[in-house]
């Protein structure tokens, strides 16, 4: 409720928050910054090696939310449910990754109703922006390589001085520091043919020695699903290290709200992608992949520095953010306000398949059990990844499992799997003990069982990869979005529409001027370009508007 109050106070004196009665320049700003593959290995969130005093201080300016998850344990399909507010197999962006599938050539194309939320920011009048990495499915890795109709500025450099003056932003900044990528060695990249994968590697290196502090390995904690050794602890400690340059990183991003006179009138979200990047965390729906961190800050919120329990699913994220902007969010998205929304019961998430290696797993979680389906028992859990087996905690991982010297705990990630398992996450967070079989919490894993079934429909993983891919592209085809009609009403106005079902409009009065999401019909005395797109489609060709080529009711 303080909340929404200091949103109301924005929208000078209107008695309903909605986007018909804000106005557009007093709308807050909402910066959203996520790291990659990191759990809570944060100062505020209780962990005594972390050097993060800029998270930590953003921390006593907002809310904690130490309860949050994602809906994957690796970027792409987590990326694909944060964008859209939908679990990632109900729209096919389940794989990882679409753009590089070992089985087909596609990208998810999501139902015609399921968009982008920044994409109904940017309707609503706010600039929207983001940097180089988009990796949603329904488009590639890279900035430029999806629907043009979400981001006003896409790529390197991309900010809010591109916006009109007193127009609101919402911007997605990703801290690439902490990502599995940057626990390589820059020769190993080199020796497996990675030349940018060397460079990244080089970087981060380049920047942990000039961020200096060194963690120390012999202080790190080490799981018991790990063998107590020093290329282990040598792995962790350079995680930590990643962690302190990432926070000299939103540093950097709340200096330039407070340079450029922001801060009092912008929203932070920092949060991260997905779990650790570590061997059994990313990839993995145990809590180590999927439970994450968040921080949500107010500008003049009373409830600053305090933290909330409550479950928060990456779906939510969506609802949450058009709301703090005033703009009603769809009925279709199966995330909820977690700010104004009653509290969840459950969280979901979903593993299928990740690179080169074929799964499908489904995992639903309350405030204290954990429950997982396993699709393919029998099979182990740890196998072997090419790219994961560069990291050298998998190294050491492996080299252990082939002696035969990996302690019990950590040989079960190694073991074939059961149909089904149970965890008490109070007792077991390691979640290494197994209560499926066990007849006293029968009554727990029938409930939890039930819950799993209510889940989000439909889970597109009950047709192979390659049958779904081939309804998205046919013949591994990329479809072309019709182009778009205008058609004049009465002399005054135009309207815009394509024959693609769920194509999203955009149209510029001139080739220099910017795209503008097309919600509301245009004036017809003036010439128009304008063009659409299907997500996971190619955009149409431009149509041109003159008088001459009206189109009458």
């Amino acid at each position: 409720m303080r909340i929404r109050t200091f949103l109301l106070m924005l929208s000078a004196g209107c008695g309903l928050l909605c986007s018909a009665c804000v106005v557009a320049d007093q709308r807050p700003n909402i910066l959203l910054l996520v790291a990659e593959d990191l759990s809570a290995r944060i100062g505020a969130f209780g962990d005594p090696l972390a050097r993060t005093p800029n998270i930590d201080a953003l921390a006593r300016e907002g809310v904690r939310y130490p309860n949050t998850f994602t809906t994957a344990g690796v970027c792409a399909p987590s990326r694909a449910a944060l964008i859209t507010g939908m679990h990632q197999e109900s729209i096919g962006a389940q794989h990882m990754r679409a753009v590089s599938s070992p089985v087909a050539r596609y990208l998810a194309v999501p139902p015609p109703e399921v968009r982008a939320f920044p994409e109904y920011l940017r309707t609503a009048g706010y600039y929207t922006f983001t940097d180089r990495k988009l990796d949603y499915q329904f488009s590639g890795v890279q900035a430029g390589s999806g629907p043009f109709t979400i981001w006003d500025a896409e790529g390197e450099g991309s900010d809010w001085q591109g916006r009109a003056d007193g127009q609101p932003f919402f911007g997605m900044i990703n801290l690439l520091t902490t990502h599995e990528s940057a626990l390589f060695a820059p020769m190993q990249q080199l020796a497996a043919g990675s030349w940018q994968g060397a460079l990244v590697a080089a970087l981060r290196g380049w920047q942990r020695f000039r961020n200096g502090a060194d963690t120390d390995p012999r202080s790190v904690k080490v799981p018991p699903y790990y063998p107590d050794t020093p290329a282990v602890r040598a792995g962790i400690a350079t995680h930590y290290d990643n962690v302190a340059v990432m926070d000299d990183e939103v540093g950097m991003w709340m200096q330039r709200l407070r340079d450029d006179g922001l801060l009092a009138n912008t929203i932070v979200i920092w949060t991260t992608d997905h779990g650790d990047a570590l061997p059994r965390a990313k990839r993995e729906v145990f809590d180590s992949g999927i439970r994450v961190p968040m921080i949500l800050s107010v500008p003049g919120d009373t409830a600053a520095g305090s933290e909330r329990e409550r479950l928060v699913s990456f779906v939510d994220l969506a609802p949450t953010i058009l709301g703090l902007a005033g703009v009603s969010a769809p009925g279709h998205l199966h995330g909820r306000d977690f700010l104004n929304a009653p509290p969840r019961q459950y969280v979901y998430a979903a593993r299928d398949r990740i690179d080169e290696q074929d799964d499908r797993v489904r995992a639903v979680r309350d405030a204290r059990f954990k429950y997982l389906r396993y699709y393919h028992p029998g099979s182990p859990g740890a196998v072997h990844i090419d790219y994961r087996d560069q990291q050298p905690i998998m190294a050491a991982l492996w080299e252990a499992h082939d002696a035969g010297t990996l302690a019990p705990a950590a040989a079960q990630w190694f073991a074939s799997r059961p149909t089904e398992a149970l965890y008490d996450l109070r007792a077991d967070p390691n979640e290494l003990d197994n209560l499926a079989s066990n007849p006293g919490f029968a009554e727990v894993l029938g409930r939890m069982r039930e819950a799993l079934a209510a889940r989000p429909q439909p889970d597109l993983s009950e047709m192979a990869e390659a049958d779904m891919a081939a309804q998205f592209w046919p013949d591994g085809v990329q479809p072309v979005t019709e182009p778009v009609m205008f058609r004049a009403h009465g002399g005054a106005r135009v309207t815009l529409h394509s024959d693609t079902q769920g194509a999203s409009i955009a149209y510029r009065p001139t080739e220099e001027a910017p795209w503008r999401v097309y919600s509301e019909p245009l004036p017809a005395d003036r010439s128009w370009q304008a063009k659409a797109v299907r997500y996971g489609w190619q955009e149409s060709a431009i149509t041109p508007y003159y008088e001459e080529n009206q189109r009458g009711d």
